[in-house]
């Protein structure tokens, strides 16, 4: 495998409708993004600043990021494991807070609960989240904390 891969998306806005003013509260932000192979998704804000709810925003979607990594490099490390895994879901919560003077990501926790085809010892299992957790390209690519907390 190479050592370095390239990733494209694009974004783009339609501006600000007639309608409504152009100040800070009532601006548009609704987005178009795609990225090569076809994939694309509306994006806006949260509603907290001024967005709709209805739409991924960037805060919904590196939380998506990081449960979608850690759930893929879970997967390899069950199947490289000989560990057969019939459901997986999971349950991100994210913390915005000031620090360093600056509004940010200061904490991401990942629920991950798995369904596994034979019982795992409660040890392998924790090693298999911690593999994952310790291998995954997003959670090793952020600068806050990334917390893995499994029930059991």
């Amino acid at each position: 495998m190479s050592a370095e891969h390239l990733f494209e998306g694009n974004l783009h806005w339609d501006g600000q409708p007639t309608d409504r003013a152009y100040d800070y509260a009532n601006l548009h932000r609704g987005t178009r993004i795609e990225f090569d192979g076809g994939a694309t998704l509306s994006a806006s804000a949260p509603s907290v600043f001024h967005g709709d709810d209805r739409q991924p925003n960037p805060e919904t979607l590196m939380m998506a990021s990081l449960m979608q990594c850690h759930f893929l490099t879970f997967m390899a490390v069950a199947i490289k494991s000989g560990v057969r895994v019939t459901g997986y879901s999971d349950r991100a919560t994210g913390r915005l807070g000031m620090q360093d003077g600056k509004m940010r990501f200061v904490e991401v926790v990942l629920h991950p609960q798995v369904t596994l085809a034979e019982t795992v010892d409660a040890g392998q299992l924790a090693s298999m989240h911690d593999k994952a957790h310790r291998n995954c390209f997003m959670s090793n690519s952020v600068n806050f904390p990334v917390r893995v907390e499994t029930a059991g």
